[in-house]
């Protein structure tokens, strides 16, 4: 989970996870990490781990640690806060910079204080092809949607890598 701090990262997940949402949380510190047991469509059982980051300027010298072995992303920006969506550029150079090929989902969140955003489009995802999702933690509109996807996608990737942080590491090492 990438974005700014107070997009709705930990409230998305908290919706997928618990089914839940309470509309008061103090800022994520650092990192918090969830656990999720998938049923994948042939039967396996697969451990999920979600980084949710913080989105604070103070955690930056962070940010290449939460890319590590990362399989999937999803990039989160607010409706409601206009920034938000302008730095989505800062985070997805970054995410690529570590983790060039990882699939990634992008997703504008808070629709339900709005529903009339639902009928704009946006050009970010479409200019980095992306898929989209208008969603809200806060009713669940796309959540489990966008977590299954990126599931799916992040499984395909971790079983079938293309450019992953390991990968650029040895390039710029020479080996």
């Amino acid at each position: 989970m990438l974005g700014d701090s107070a997009v709705g990262k930990s409230k998305l997940v908290e919706r997928f996870l618990m089914d839940g949402y309470q509309p008061q949380q103090l800022s994520t510190f650092a990192l918090t990490l969830f656990r999720y047991e998938f049923k994948h469509p042939d039967g396996r059982e697969v451990a999920v781990d979600f980084w949710d980051t913080a989105g604070q300027e103070r955690f930056n010298n962070l940010h290449p640690s939460y890319f590590y072995k990362a399989h999937a992303c999803v990039l989160a920006f607010d409706v409601t806060r206009k920034v938000t969506y302008k730095n989505l550029d800062r985070w997805y150079q970054e995410l690529r910079e570590y983790c060039p090929g990882i699939p990634t989902i992008c997703v504008a969140n808070k629709i339900d204080v709005d529903y009339r955003v639902t009928e704009r489009s946006f050009a970010f995802p479409t200019k980095h092809k992306l898929p989209f999702f208008f969603v809200s933690a806060s009713d669940g509109t796309n959540v489990v949607k966008v977590f299954q996807q990126a599931i799916m996608t992040g499984l395909e990737h971790k079983e079938n890598p293309s450019d992953d942080f390991m990968t650029m590491a040895l390039e710029l090492l020479g080996e």
